[in-house]
């Protein structure tokens, strides 16, 4: 390789203290043309160490997160995540790997400790789902949900199955439909009784053998348990449709119920909700893939097999495979994160994450239920979903409701999904709020709702701390160039 060096140009000429490049072991002379260089030095400024440590410093403060701040998001969970997982990942015999490392035997190879770490969270995450074997490729709860449809395709295409139709429930989430649809299957949606479960008689009129799977999400976005979930389960069996588990809403259940016992065949996790990686901010994610023993032929390669010296390698020469479906083998370091937090709370401390996820959704619900109108009134799971339709008939939407909440510095829950609801507000405090935090959510919703009666024009201006005029978020929709 050249050695390239700078050169200043000849005096008299334009920038003649300024450096040129040459490549002097070629021989050849590259000079830059003199339109290109600074007539004045680059005005940078001239900072001590104290004044860049404050400019950051501050910085970070104005970042809204979890460290700082409650995120009572619905349908995703976000909660506090412990600082030992992101230890562990920041580890430099993981964090300097890199994936193309050659898989050696014995004690000198530098790959054999991750490669471990994947066959464990593959082990550990069997466990807690009921399944009988997953892959940690998908890099996102709807690059999982598509993996997952694709599993099923390959399975009724070995069967010699023609089924063309997905059966999703409208509670389901959003993304379901899009991951049935790029797999190939024509959707049906199915509605949502007045119980806030699938509406059992319409499941039935849409079931039948051209049906090649069902997608729920359990709970649903209602924040409800779908109690007649094995009589769905023996239904679409008997038309030889598999059940797919969007594994979203986990939290709700985890450590207290596997989604396989329930019937499931494919589930997808999101380590990134559930098992305390970091989520928002455009990710990155993970959403691993179980699957019971009669799809796991069909998996993505590769996968990773323990030898019987106990050492770990990646399979490759898998016949029904649907092939890769990322590079390498997934968000490594957050699957590593997951593998910690896992270690970290046993299975008496999953246990303790959905029951308290669970008692601090009903707390809310059953505070704010007077003040805001409860579409199904009876117990939820890790999330409540509420409507903003009595404020409304005041004038004051969902989205006013949010905008108050960030009047009042706090981070806005889900509004208007699940689509559902009409003016639905879905909030999810997660397990890792004190009663104190809810509480302040609590009395802030309560103010808003009587706000709402008493003065319900307030709520146009707001937020008014905002640096700019509140937007017209429907001409901010249909224009992209609209500025506020």
């Amino acid at each position: 390789m050249s050695r390239l060096i700078y050169e200043k140009s000849a005096p008299g000429r334009r920038g003649d203290n300024l450096p040129r490049l040459t490549q002097a072991e070629s021989g050849c002379r590259l000079r830059i043309p003199p339109r290109y260089f600074r007539e004045h030095e680059a005005e940078l400024p001239e900072l001590s160490e104290l004044e860049v440590v404050r400019h950051f410093t501050n910085l970070s403060r104005m970042n809204f997160s979890v460290d700082g701040n409650m995120y009572p998001l619905g349908s995703c969970t976000m909660k506090y995540n412990p600082k030992i997982c992101e230890r562990v990942a920041a580890l430099d015999g993981f964090s300097a790997l890199h994936p193309l490392l050659p898989q050696l035997r014995g004690g000198g190879s530098l790959t054999q400790g991750a490669l471990e770490v994947l066959y464990e969270t593959e082990r550990l995450l069997c466990e807690v789902a009921g399944m009988h074997a997953f892959t940690l490729q998908p890099l996102a709860g709807a690059h999982g949900e598509l993996t997952g449809m694709m599993l099923i395709a390959a399975y009724h295409k070995a069967r010699g199955n023609k089924k063309t139709k997905v059966l999703i429930a409208d509670s389901a989430h959003g993304t379901n439909p899009s991951s049935a649809s790029i797999a190939g299957f024509g959707v049906v949606s199915v509605p949502t009784g007045p119980d806030g479960c699938v509406d059992m008689a319409r499941f039935k009129e849409a079931l039948n053998d051209d049906v090649a799977a069902v997608m729920l999400t359990c709970p649903n976005t209602l924040g409800l348990f779908e109690r007649r979930i094995r009589e769905i389960a023996d239904l679409a069996h008997a038309h030889d449709a598999q059940l797919y588990y969007d594994g979203a809403n986990l939290n709700a259940l985890l450590g207290r119920c596997r989604p396989g016992d329930l019937g499931f065949d494919v589930v997808h996790f999101n380590l990134h909700k559930t098992f305390a990686t970091p989520h928002g901010g455009g990710g990155p994610g993970s959403g691993p893939v179980g699957v019971k023993r009669h799809l796991a032929p069909f998996l993505p390669t590769s996968i990773v097999i323990r030898r019987n010296d106990g050492s770990y390698a990646l399979e490759y020469e898998r016949e029904k495979t649907i092939g890769f479906i990322a590079p390498f083998y997934g968000n490594f370091a957050i699957i590593l994160r997951a593998y910690a937090y896992m270690l970290l709370l046993g299975r008496n401390g999953m246990r303790r994450v959905s029951e308290n996820a669970v008692l601090n959704a009903n707390y809310i619900q059953a505070r704010l239920k007077h003040s805001y109108d409860l579409p199904y009134d009876r117990n939820c799971m890790h999330e409540c979903v509420f409507s903003a339709a009595r404020q409304a008939a005041n004038g004051v939407h969902a989205i006013d409701v949010a905008k108050a909440l960030i009047e009042r510095g706090i981070h806005p829950p889900t509004v208007y999904f699940p689509m559902i609801v009409k003016e639905s507000i879905m909030i999810e405090p997660t397990e890792t709020e004190s009663k104190q935090q809810m509480d302040e959510f609590i009395a802030a919703m309560l103010e808003i709702a009587d706000e709402a009666v008493k003065h319900p024009e307030s709520f146009r201006a707001m937020p008014r701390q905002s640096p700019v005029s509140r937007v017209d978020e429907t001409k901010a929709a249909r224009d992209m160039r609209f500025k506020a």
